[in-house]
């Protein structure tokens, strides 16, 4: 079975960092384009940033410029690099990825558990 686990949320001040990671686990056959969501109180789940097997990456406007998305593909895991954060980066953020679990077994979606990043001061 397939789990998506974050780490690397917390309370951080006005212009500060942090970095998420995600790592997959369990039987994996292949992992293709993985991202990160976010969901703010009240809002809808949106796209942050995704980056495939290849390294193309892809950014939401109201974070270009400011983070990173990279991965290690020999240990399964994405990363995100957020800098300069505002308040309005403050939601839950979600690892997202597609996954083969299995050779012959269609690709399928998953999701992490999620990780809370507040900024405020």
């Amino acid at each position: 079975q397939v789990q998506l686990v974050e780490s690397g949320g917390g309370l951080v001040q006005p212009g500060g960092s942090l970095r998420l990671s995600c790592a997959a686990s369990g039987s994996i056959f292949s992992i293709y384009t993985m991202g990160w969501y976010r969901q703010a109180p009240g809002k809808q789940r949106e796209l942050v940033a995704t980056i495939t097997n290849g390294g193309s990456t892809n950014y939401a406007d109201s974070v270009k410029g400011r983070f990173t998305i990279s991965r290690d593909n020999t240990k399964n895991t994405v990363y995100l690099h957020m800098n300069s954060l505002k308040p309005e980066d403050t939601a839950v953020y979600y690892c997202n990825a597609d996954i083969i679990a299995t050779y012959g077994v269609p690709k399928y979606n998953y999701w992490g558990q999620g990780t809370q990043v507040t900024v405020s001061s």
